[in-house]
């Protein structure tokens, strides 16, 4: 099989992407990923697909071993990852269904593993934490699909499982953030640390609870939206995956530079 160089991480409602795909058993030095990672053709080139909450939605955001599940990726031979996730919304102009690829991101976790350099000095920067050539060409595939996409936008992480307070909410908003999310952090920086090119796709589900002031946001509702939107998002990742470039020249791969890394990388 030929190693895939791209990747998906699917969130919630992305139980499978690749039909007939490979099932690729991984262990890592940080245990078991989320499950198997699917590796299979798409136009041609080798495209590796890891569900990010494992099957059946077993784990919750806040128990994904995101350390694994990143580190079996770049093991298979991954340099770029797009991760679709379903989100809130804190902005009045986001509604249910609006596409968004963000390009900041605020960690408001508070219980996760959120780095491989367990010592040495080795100090990656995250200023800009979404690669911007993958942030690129994810928009130009949307644009040419004809699909509304919203270029940018800064995505706060929460450690869940539970939702936002109103007032909690509203303070984010009031940040001027746009996006709410459980799932973006630590996988961005983890796969930063180990050198792969990484952008979400962000999906709104709803109006977070500082919006909607006539009701609150509930599972069901998040899991309905992302349900009607889903065969559209699948079809924009098989496209994007297939018309990625086999080269690229950002500087997600030279992040080490200067560093000694503790480890070997995969």
């Amino acid at each position: 099989m030929v190693a895939p160089d791209i990747a998906v991480i699917g969130g919630s409602g992305f139980a499978t992407f690749l039909p007939g795909a490979a099932a690729v058993a991984v262990e890592t030095p940080y245990g078991s990923p989320s499950g198997d990672v699917l590796v299979a053709e798409v136009d041609g080139r080798a495209v590796a697909f890891l569900p990010r909450h494992g099957e059946g939605h077993r784990y919750p955001a806040h128990r994904i071993n995101y350390r694994a599940n990143v580190w079996a990726l770049r093991s298979l031979g991954v340099r770029r990852v797009i991760a679709p996730c379903a989100v809130g919304s804190l902005s009045p102009d986001l509604g249910p269904g609006s596409l968004v690829v963000p390009d900041q991101l605020i960690d408001r976790t508070t219980s996760r593993t959120q780095t491989y350099f367990d010592e040495g000095a080795c100090h990656i920067a995250f200023a800009d934490p979404y690669c911007e050539e993958l942030r690129g060409q994810l928009l130009d595939v949307t644009e040419r699909l004809g699909r509304p996409v919203v270029d940018g936008g800064a995505m706060v992480v929460i450690e869940g499982p539970r939702f936002s307070t109103r007032a909690e909410s509203a303070w984010y908003a009031a940040q001027g953030w746009s996006l709410v999310n459980m799932t973006g952090h630590p996988e961005a920086v983890l796969a930063r640390e180990l050198a792969m090119c990484y952008t979400a796709l962000a999906l709104v589900t709803d109006l977070d609870a500082g919006l909607d002031s006539a009701g609150a946001v509930d599972q069901a509702s998040v899991f309905a939206v992302f349900a009607r939107n889903i065969d559209a998002l699948r079809a924009l990742l098989a496209t994007a995956v297939a018309d990625l470039p086999a080269q690229h020249s950002c500087g997600c791969t030279q992040v080490h530079a200067g560093m000694t890394l503790p480890f070997q990388l995969p």
